[in-house]
């Protein structure tokens, strides 16, 4: 008996707990071309919460909001580039989920090519020191008789 109680009992919470963690099944508007819109849109939106999900995949409570705003600005007529950049100075660049290249940011996007060359100026420095003391150490104490 207390068995079959669980099993009602976690099918009960299974079921209750689908509907808490579902995302948004229904479609935004029934435009197929305002919808396409809107899906892209919201695929390049980043959620503040989950930071590493768009407002598309995610269920917090946040990115439901941005996903309500969004649609309502499309429904108002705004261009995506007018609610790129409302989202933009609302939130800063963070917002989008592939940040633009702005000065602002621009050593974030240069720091791994500005490392790479940094660290391939520091081996060759390394590589032509060595070698000059392996030359050194085999010309002897003599001028090149070992």
């Amino acid at each position: 008996m207390t068995r079959t109680l669980r099993t009602l009992l976690l099918a009960l919470a299974l079921a209750w707990a689908g509907g808490a963690l579902a995302i948004d099944t229904q479609r935004a508007f029934d435009d197929p071309a305002l919808q396409a819109r809107y899906e892209h849109i919201t695929r390049e939106l980043r959620c503040l919460v989950c930071q590493n999900e768009t407002i598309a995949d995610s269920n917090a409570t946040l990115a439901q909001d941005l996903r309500r705003e969004v649609r309502g600005m499309i429904a108002d007529g705004k261009t995506d580039d007018e609610i790129r950049e409302f989202m933009i100075a609302r939130y800063g660049d963070f917002v989008l989920y592939r940040p633009r290249m702005t000065p602002m940011n621009f050593l974030l996007w240069a720091a791994p090519v500005l490392l790479l060359l940094v660290g391939a100026f520091a081996v060759a420095r390394v590589v032509r020191r060595r070698a000059a003391e392996a030359e050194l150490e085999s010309e002897g104490p003599e001028g090149g008789q070992s």
